[in-house]
């Protein structure tokens, strides 16, 4: 496959995604109301499920369409009618104008995606540096694995006293950290910094922080697109829910977590999102949940911003998505006849084509190779007899062995006559072969 088909390729993966992530976000903002009252845990599959589809829809539509060998050919159906020819050539236009622009797209897609992911790898490399240099406590070392081993955890876990860190944070997988403010060590009375650790030691038992990754992983990919940030912004909600929970059936204490997390409120929240943070979601809503828990009273508009997105884009989405192979699409509409005598009187019908007999147009190769597009526009005669007797470029796509590819294929068309009250005439028609490679 050529460098011009790959770049093709993913540049409508990206584009088709638009409606595609619409449709998901919709369906998971209707899971997510219907878990609403159910265990975090319900919610966060829920969550994580409607994320990993956001990757994996367009992916697989990237497989599919780089598989596609690139002589293979598809005709596009025969649109009769001037009215669906209009419409067609709507479509027609929005599709070549964003196949024009591929090469754009795609390189703007790859340059956002590389600042993202060297953010992300920046943000990386310090938590592993503050892993590795920042000082430790011994006191609260061995607090901290003290309460591994009551908690059940049987890997070891390092704890960092770190400046300049408003909350404690946890990183790594095979040998995690919990990297914690200087500024709670010293200040923070210990019960309430201990039901911290404890709410950071259930991301630990979860391997949150692998989970965590993927989801910066398919932000970086994906990130021109709002559902994604809303659902894994409630990917990192029901995570923080769940935390909570593991840290109040440890500790016995609800209460105190919750005392905890206030004292957290008045802090400046953590700007490191690669890892995860006792301050993660709404503090206030997870206090009260803490204290006073209870059912969610339903709430339709919040979902609303989710539907009407996915009304907008499943509406546009008739608009220009293209098929998965290059295509040449025959649109067949009635052109003006020469000058007749009786033609103001007379009852009038122009050829109409039995599709049967049109041969689908061939893709010429050395076009196919070079990546050329274009709009033939031809104008035919067909004669009492039903057979095209001549044919002339009305208007070029630009490339002669595409025209020339049209006319030939126009020439094995038969039609039914043109009449003038009801006698066969020879009557001239129009025909467009839009040849995009998609």
């Amino acid at each position: 496959m050529s460098a011009q088909a790959a770049v093709a390729a993913v540049g409508w993966a990206l584009l088709h995604f638009v409606w595609q992530g619409a449709l998901i976000g919709c369906v998971t903002a209707v899971a997510l109301t219907a878990l609403r009252n159910a265990r975090p845990q319900r919610r966060y599959l829920a969550a994580c499920l409607g994320l990993l589809l956001c990757l994996a829809w367009p992916l697989l539509e990237l497989v599919l369409a780089l598989g596609t060998g690139p002589d293979a050919v598809r005709a596009g159906g025969v649109l009769p009618g001037p009215a669906v020819a209009a419409g067609a050539e709507g479509a027609a236009g929005l599709l070549a104008w964003l196949q024009g622009h591929l090469d754009w797209i795609v390189g703007l897609w790859a340059a956002a995606t590389s600042a993202l992911a060297l953010r992300m790898a920046l943000g990386l490399a310090w938590i592993g540096r503050a892993g590795r240099s920042q000082a430790t406590d011994p006191a609260w070392q061995a607090r901290l694995s003290q309460m591994a081993q009551r908690f059940g955890l049987g890997r070891e876990v390092r704890l960092r006293v770190v400046d300049h860190l408003a909350s404690p944070i946890t990183a790594g997988w095979w040998r995690p950290v919990v990297l914690v403010p200087a500024a709670l060590v010293s200040g923070m009375p210990p019960q309430l910094l201990e039901a911290l650790l404890a709410h950071e030691l259930g991301h630990v038992r979860r391997h949150d922080y692998l989970v965590n990754l993927a989801q910066n992983v398919i932000e970086t990919l994906l990130f021109y697109h709002p559902v994604v940030w809303w659902i894994s912004h409630r990917i990192r909600l029901e995570r923080e829910q769940i935390a909570d929970d593991y840290a109040a059936h440890h500790l016995g204490e609800p209460r105190r977590l919750a005392l905890a997390l206030s004292e957290l409120e008045r802090l400046q929240f953590s700007g490191h999102h690669l890892a995860q943070a006792a301050n993660g979601g709404d503090l206030m809503a997870r206090i009260r949940r803490l204290v006073r828990p209870g059912a969610q009273a339903l709430d339709w508009t919040a979902a609303l911003p989710v539907l009407g997105l996915a009304l907008a884009c499943a509406i546009s989405a008739h608009s220009f998505k293209p098929a998965s192979a290059p295509t040449s699409a025959l649109i067949f509409a009635p052109a003006p006849a020469g000058p007749h005598p009786d033609t103001l009187r007379a009852t009038t019908t122009g050829p109409i084509a039995d599709f049967s007999t049109c041969a689908k147009p061939e893709y010429p190769h050395a076009d196919l190779r070079a990546g050329h597009e274009g709009t033939t526009t031809l104008e035919f005669l067909v004669d009492v007899d039903g057979h095209v007797a001549d044919s002339k470029i009305h208007r070029s796509s630009g490339h002669a062995t595409m025209d020339e590819a049209s006319r030939s294929a126009i020439a094995q068309c038969n039609f039914k006559p043109g009449t003038v009250d009801g006698r066969a005439v020879a009557q001239w028609a129009k025909v467009q072969y839009v040849w995009t490679l998609q």
